[in-house]
């Protein structure tokens, strides 16, 4: 599926929207859970649904680690008044490209064949992964 259709779907409002929330039991770093939501048992396999978010976690560990260089980036960028940004990526940007194109190749795999879309987690502030059921739509309660 294109990415041009992808961001088509995800335009859609009236569609049932999931949320697999944060996991704090570890502190405040960017994990979340791996329990598979119950609106997604019968729409999607734990192990497939498990592997994303454990991927998601790694990535944001990843994101979140030092070493040397990121120090070295961080003294520089200090150095500098941040204005080297404008010319390099910082580690923890280049982590958000890896998990934008992750999400990507995960909807074209796994979720929109079975009428799913994955919401990359930095478009909702890192707050949530959003997981749209786009081909069951929202009954409205009068």
């Amino acid at each position: 599926m294109s990415s041009a259709r992808l961001s088509n779907i995800s335009s859609t409002q009236n569609c049932i929207k999931v949320y697999v929330q944060r996991d704090y039991s570890q502190g405040t770093l960017v994990r979340f859970q791996t329990h598979l939501p119950d609106e997604l048992i019968d729409k999607l396999e734990l192990s497939a649904f498990q592997y994303t978010v454990n991927q998601l976690n790694n990535f944001f560990e990843e994101a979140e680690s030092t070493s040397c260089k990121t120090y070295c980036q961080g003294c520089c960028a200090c150095l500098t008044a941040y204005l080297m940004f404008i010319c390099v990526e910082s580690h923890y940007e280049k982590v958000l490209k890896k998990v934008a194109r992750f999400v990507t190749e995960q909807n074209e795999k796994i979720y929109a064949p079975r009428g799913l879309l994955l919401v990359n987690p930095a478009e909702r502030g890192l707050r949530v992964i959003e997981i749209l059921i786009i081909n069951q739509p929202v009954i409205s309660r009068a």
